[in-house]
C-alpha cells in the first residue's frame, strides 16, 4: 500500500485521517481511535479535498472508507470541540463545521465512483453522514448503528431527514425519535446498509478490492465483489416489531405518537415511551417534523433545510445542557428547557425551519 500525505497531525502525533493508495483503491482511514474516530473540521476538509484529488485520478477506481481500531467506524462529530466553541461564542465555527459536514456528505451522495463504507464498529451522528451516503455501505457484527441526537437537545442530521425517511415503513422516525441502536442485520433490513461481512474477512474483502478493474462499470466490478463476501448474518429484530412500530409511529403529530404508545400495553411501547420522554421535547418536535419533510425533499434539499436547524439548534439552551449532562459532566440528568413535548410551542417548532439570510444559506455546489 503507498502512503500519501495525510492530514496535518491535529491529535497529539498522530495524523487525525491518513490516506493512501492500495491497487485501484483510495484508502482513507479515519485515526482517532481514542476518541472513537470523532470528527473535526480538520478531517471533514482533508477528506473533501482528497476525495476531490482521486475524483479526477484515474488510477483511482473506487473509494474505501473505514476507522481505525475496533471498537468504532466514527461515533460522530467532535460534539466537545462544537460545545467549546458555543461557549465562547465561536459563531464562525460554528457555521464552519456544519456547512462543510453536509456539504461532504452530499457530496459524498454524488461521488462518479464507487465509494465504499467500513461500517466496521460505532457508526454514529457524523459517522453516518460519511457512510450511509455512500454507494455501498458494508456492515459487520461489530456494526452499532445510532442517531442519538435527541438525547443531546439535537436532531439527526447529516441528512437524517432524507435517508430516516426513506427506511421502510415508520422505521427511521422510531430511530431518530428514540436513537435506538441497532445492529448489522437491522441495518440492512432498514436499507441502511447495502452488505454484510464478517470483520475476521475485512481484510480479505479489501485486498479482493484492490484487485478490481473497473473498466466501463466500476460499480458492477465493486458489486461482485462485496457479492461475494456478503453473509446473511442474524435476523433483523426489527422486522417482528414492524407493524407495532407503523402503527405507533404513524400518527399524524408527535402528541398523537406520545398518546398511542401511552394506551399501548406492550413492553416494546411501555419502554418506547419511557426512552421518548428522556429526551429533549423541542428536538423531539423538531426531528418529527424534519423526518416528515424530508420525505418530499432531494438529499440536497434536506441537508439546506438540516443546515438552518442546525444554526438554530446550536444556539439554544437544550443542546447546550445535553451535551454537558451526557459529556462533560457526564450526569446524564439533562434539565430541559421543556418538562414534556405540551409545552413546546409549534411556533417555536417552525421557526427553526424559517429560512436564513440569504448569504447565510447552505449552497450546495462542487
Amino acid at each position: 500500500m503507498s502512503s500519501e500525505n495525510a492530514t496535518s497531525p491535529s491529535h497529539g502525533n498522530e495524523a487525525s485521517v491518513v490516506f493512501s493508495k492500495d491497487g485501484a483503491i483510495g484508502h482513507i482511514l479515519l485515526n482517532r481511535p481514542k476518541a472513537l474516530n470523532a470528527l473535526d473540521l480538520t478531517m471533514i476538509d482533508a477528506i473533501t479535498a482528497k476525495l476531490r484529488e482521486w475524483e479526477n485520478d484515474a488510477t483511482v477506481v473506487a473509494i474505501v472508507i473505514e476507522g481505525a481500531g475496533e471498537k468504532a467506524f466514527c461515533a460522530g462529530g467532535d460534539i466537545r470541540g462544537l460545545y467549546d466553541a458555543r461557549k465562547r461564542d465561536d459563531d464562525a465555527l460554528l457555521d464552519a463545521f456544519y456547512r462543510r459536514e453536509y456539504c461532504l456528505n452530499n457530496y459524498i451522495a454524488t461521488y462518479p465512483k464507487p465509494y465504499i463504507a467500513l461500517m466496521n464498529g460505532i457508526t454514529m451522528g457524523g459517522g453516518v453522514g460519511v457512510s450511509v451516503h455512500g454507494h455501498f455501505r458494508v456492515v459487520t457484527e461489530r456494526t452499532l448503528f445510532a442517531m442519538p441526537e435527541t438525547g443531546i437537545g439535537f436532531f439527526p442530521d447529516v441528512g437524517g431527514g432524507y435517508f430516516l425517511s426513506r427506511c421502510p415503513g415508520q422505521i427511521g422516525l422510531y430511530l431518530g425519535l428514540t436513537g435506538a441502536r441497532i445492529k448489522a442485520a437491522d441495518c440492512v433490513y432498514a436499507d441502511l446498509a447495502t452488505h454484510n461481512v464478517n470483520s475476521e474477512n475485512i481484510a480479505a474483502l479489501k485486498s479482493d478490492l484492490s484487485a478490481i478493474e473497473g473498466g466501463n462499470d466500476p460499480f458492477s466490478a465493486v458489486k461482485k465483489v462485496l457479492d461475494d463476501h456478503h453473509v446473511k448474518g442474524e435476523e433483523a429484530t426489527l422486522k417482528p416489531l414492524r407493524t407495532e412500530i407503523d402503527r405507533l409511529f404513524g400518527a399524524d403529530t408527535m402528541a398523537d405518537i406520545f398518546a398511542a404508545l401511552d394506551a399501548s400495553s406492550t413492553d416494546f411501547a411501555k419502554e418506547t415511551v419511557k426512552i421518548l420522554r428522556s429526551k429533549s421535547p423541542i428536538a423531539v418536535c423538531v426531528t418529527f417534523e424534519q423526518i416528515r419533510q424530508g420525505r418530499d425533499m432531494t438529499l440536497a434539499q434536506d441537508l439546506a433545510m438540516e443546515f438552518r436547524l442546525s444554526q438554530r439548534t446550536v444556539r439554544m439552551p437544550d443542546l447546550f445542557e445535553g451535551v454537558r449532562a451526557v459529556i462533560v459532566d457526564k450526569d446524564h440528568s439533562p434539565k430541559w428547557q421543556h418538562a414534556d413535548i405540551g409545552q413546546v410551542d409549534p411556533r417555536d417548532v417552525a421557526a427553526y425551519f424559517d429560512l436564513l439570510p440569504e448569504d447565510k444559506e447552505l449552497k450546495l455546489q462542487f
